[in-house]
């Protein structure tokens, strides 16, 4: 495929915000949470989590006609990023320099991986 288009790595980013947005309605929905059937389809925090992930889903599908999804998809790892952000300002959790670290090593990884070079990558072909 050609190159990966900026549309469709600004789209996985939103998909990543949304998806990690759905998370913390998942977590406040969790903590209400009565295991009956009126219980669950009344609980619209988790009802809504649940409609923001689906979107998120369509979004990435979108992105995906972009570019490669050896380019896209780990993009994805910006959530662990988001939901620890979000989840300090929700929930009053602590980020520890281990967490700090972890947060630094995944935007490392992510600049390598969507803008390391293509020309000498490993290509798969099949054996003759």
């Amino acid at each position: 495929m050609a190159k990966t288009k900026l549309w469709a790595i600004l789209l996985v980013l939103l998909t990543t915000l949304l998806t990690s947005s759905a998370q913390i309605l998942y977590k406040f929905g969790a903590n209400k949470l009565v295991y009956s059937f009126t219980g669950i389809i009344t609980n619209y925090q988790l009802l809504l989590g649940l409609f923001i992930y689906m979107v998120g889903a369509v979004i990435m599908i979108i992105a995906l006609k972009g570019g490669d999804l050896s380019v896209l998809y780990p993009i994805i790892a910006t959530s662990y990023i988001w939901v620890s952000l979000l989840s300090m300002f929700f929930f009053s959790e602590k980020i520890t320099l281990f967490k700090w670290i972890g947060i630094f090593t995944i935007i490392i990884g992510i600049i390598f991986i969507t803008k390391g070079p293509k020309e000498d990558s490993l290509k798969y072909t099949e054996a003759v």
